[in-house]
């Protein structure tokens, strides 16, 4: 008889199957694949675009300076890294920082849906443009609907600017940690 696989075997699976990959070539350029990492049981899911310099180097997410700022906003709503999962659309990193082409995007995009269907979150927090045109709607701007409610494929989305904006313009720090207290009320929702 058959058992059925636990959500860490299925990670493995992934996880694997990213470090494998060839599917684009962003393989070609990459130091190491950033797979994404967290609590299988989250609550809340973060995805960003694509893994920066440091990511690359270390193959975790959000470990510079914006991961920094990113630890500051979840312990402004009392929690840590390990109470969520944090993941990019395009798991290895783009020479140069730049955009992942929309090839690239297609290419990494199922196993993005693949661990948010083992994790079953309540809610997807889209940082950038990037994801929220992938999940999301591609009309989509983040500018113009961050800290709101998207419910889409039996998910709830809740679309952010990415915490590297608010490095360049500061002007975005009270914005994120905004929008981080109406996440907090948003988990704190029981029909979410």
């Amino acid at each position: 008889m058959e058992t059925l696989k636990s959500k860490v075997e299925l990670m493995n699976e992934i996880t694997e199957s990213i470090k494998n990959c060839t599917k684009c070539p962003l393989f070609r350029t990459r130091t190491i694949p950033v797979p994404g990492e967290g609590s299988l049981n989250a609550d809340v899911v973060f995805v960003g675009e694509g893994p920066g310099k440091q990511e690359d180097l270390t193959g975790h997410p959000f470990v510079g300076a914006a991961g920094k700022f990113l630890d500051e906003l979840l312990a402004h709503i009392e929690l840590q890294r390990e109470d969520v999962f944090i993941g990019n659309v395009v798991k290895c990193r783009p020479p140069g920082n730049r955009v992942p082409l929309p090839s690239e995007v297609e290419a990494c995009k199922p196993y993005l849906i693949a661990q948010i269907a083992i994790i079953q979150p309540k809610v997807i927090c889209t940082l950038g443009n990037t994801p929220l045109k992938t999940l999301v709607a591609p009309e989509l701007s983040i500018g113009r609907v961050h800290g709101r409610v998207f419910k889409k494929g039996g998910f709830t989305f809740f679309p952010m600017y990415h915490p590297a904006a608010a490095l360049y313009h500061n002007s975005l720090r009270d914005t994120l940690m905004e929008d981080f207290d109406k996440l907090k009320d948003l988990l704190n929702e029981k029909n979410v």
